[in-house]
């Protein structure tokens, strides 16, 4: 792991053009683990750690959409990084969303991995103060161990304990702040549906069949020539475990212009 002047860590590997992984909420550049061999044969791969999460400080500034976005920015510019393709999973596409609608003279294009442009419901808001003063009260800890079987598509929970147990130990090392930093620009996000209808960026849209999070349907929300629209079959929210050959070859025809 590299760590630079924004306080944000990350893995890099292989040269050519930037293709920047962002990962959901209590995740780290770990997630990736599988997908990176793929993608590195051809790009230059840059994997971070959101703040609070992996090896990354909390910054306590940092708790809405727009400021993760901001982040992002500072650490492209630092790096010398003039244009990127961008992919976010969960949280990591609320933030990519958010990072287009900014700072769009950055992106060659960008990709929502089990992501929506819709902002949370009511329901949804109450259950992120809901997680937070669970992760007040009971610790991260047990926060992880509810989070995690959600996560994976139920016919998986079995076959992918080995998985689980990976994502759990990830989330266990997110610092309690960092998660609440994180549940609370969630909640707070605005719809950004508008900015997938309005780009002419190529995009590319990725859900799981059985994702118990973000079904298909908050995923596709636009259509158009500039945009490719896959579902990964047997697979929940976490494809990069569920089915890693399947993402790396959805984002590889993607980058091929397929």
């Amino acid at each position: 792991m590299k760590t630079i002047n924004t306080n944000v860590a990350y893995k890099e590997e292989g040269t050519g053009e930037v293709l920047l992984l962002i990962h959901g909420f209590c995740g780290s550049s770990g997630y990736w683990g599988k997908v990176i061999p793929m993608l590195s044969e051809k790009y230059r791969v840059i994997a971070i750690d959101l703040p609070g999460h992996g090896e990354s400080k909390v910054l306590d500034s940092v708790n809405d959409i727009e400021q993760y976005a901001l982040i992002l920015k500072d650490f492209l510019e630092e790096l010398g990084i003039e244009k990127v393709t961008m992919f976010g999973h969960s949280l990591g596409g609320y933030i990519t969303l958010a990072f287009a609608e900014k700072y769009n003279q950055y992106l060659s294009g960008f990709s929502l991995i089990h992501s929506t442009g819709f902002p949370d419901s009511e329901e949804a808001k109450e259950g992120r103060i809901a997680s937070a003063d669970k992760i007040e009260k009971a610790g991260i800890d047990i926060f992880i161990d509810g989070l995690v079987p959600k996560l994976f598509a139920p016919e998986n929970v079995e076959s992918h304990k080995q998985s689980m147990e990976e994502v759990k130990k990830i989330g266990y090392e997110v610092q309690p702040q960092g998660a609440k930093n994180a549940l609370l620009a969630m909640k707070n996000r605005k719809d950004r549906t508008e900015i997938l209808e309005k780009t002419e960026l190529p995009v590319l849209l990725i859900a799981g069949e059985s994702d118990q999070l973000i079904p298909a349907d908050k995923t596709f929300t636009a259509s158009g020539d500039n945009i490719k629209q896959v579902v990964i079959g047997d697979a929940g929210h976490m494809s990069m475990y569920e089915a890693p050959d399947e993402l790396g070859n959805a984002i590889l025809t993607y980058l091929n212009h397929g």
